[in-house]
């Protein structure tokens, strides 16, 4: 038994190794080819190391200089965070009260899987309405008609996933708090919204993300530096006839570190929910 259980442990441990260098490789390689010269990238043999660490790039990208690609990336990088910030507050506060409807009223739950369902349908589908109405509210390249235009993705999947967190919660708290004399409002605040802590750490970390990374519409319905995200930025770096490989591989990177942040963040106030949010008897 005790040579299985080490067995077992080591094909564990190696597994996991093997899972980590899959997901990891990538984002490694990509780290490298932003550190090196344009040499070492279009040798052959390829370097996969390079003879000498090239940061300028991250220089280029870094610096707000009018009409330099520096601009164009801190620009876009701001526009990134407040649409994908705008449309995660938005998607949470419509979905609470939605997911806590729906939960408590299971006889309307088919509205929810009504309103997921048009997740069936491609992007390109809806392209056209929504570019007309972003059009008449005079929201076309701007990032409050994006970010609105995210909340429309964001609101169904949040709602989903805040509805099993409050499914999880007996009802009969909230009964016994409703017969102690408090208020909806008061249930909702101090007894439902910290016990599904979890699950909108969960609902905020995913919405940001879907937000961050989406580039269809934001390459639809933005056309300059007023409105122009992260993932259009980028798209624009490989558009030239001639692209570095290694300043579109930094701008990934940095691209990449918002996310990586407020993962770690969202990560401990998950765990802190985790740990701390439960029904004591």
């Amino acid at each position: 038994m005790e040579r299985r259980s080490l067995f077992v442990t080591i094909l564990i441990h190696i597994c996991a190794l093997l899972l980590a260098a899959v997901i990891l490789a990538p984002v490694a390689w990509l780290f490298i080819m932003s550190i090196s010269s344009t040499t070492d990238l279009i040798s052959k043999p390829l370097n996969w190391w390079p003879e000498t660490v090239d940061l300028s790039r991250y220089t280029r990208l870094l610096t707000a200089v009018t009409n330099t690609e520096g601009a164009a990336f801190v620009a876009a990088l701001f526009n990134s965070l407040r649409v994908a910030g705008m449309a995660t507050v938005a998607a949470l506060l419509v979905a609470i009260p939605a997911a806590w409807a729906v939960s408590r009223t299971p006889k309307v739950g088919w509205s929810l899987y009504a309103v997921i369902a048009t997740y069936m349908l491609p992007p390109v589908a809806l392209a056209v309405p929504l570019y007309m109405a972003l059009a008449a509210l005079g929201l076309l390249n701007t990032v409050y008609g994006l970010a609105l235009v995210y909340l429309t993705i964001l609101a169904p999947f949040t709602t989903w996933l805040l509805k099993s967190g409050f499914d999880a919660i007996p009802r009969e708290i909230e009964s016994a708090a409703m017969i102690d004399g408090a208020r909806l409002d008061q249930i909702l605040r101090l007894i439902t919204l910290p016990l599904a802590a979890p699950v909108m750490a969960t609902a905020a970390l995913f919405a940001f993300l879907l937000a961050w990374d989406e580039f269809f519409y934001a390459l639809l319905f933005t056309s300059d530096l007023r409105a122009k995200t992260l993932t259009v930025a980028i798209a624009d770096l490989a558009g030239g006839r001639v692209s570095d490989y290694g300043l579109i591989a930094t701008a990934g990177v940095l691209a990449a570190l918002p996310p990586v942040l407020i993962g770690l963040f969202m990560q401990r106030a998950l765990i802190s929910g985790l740990t701390q949010g439960g029904v004591k008897g």
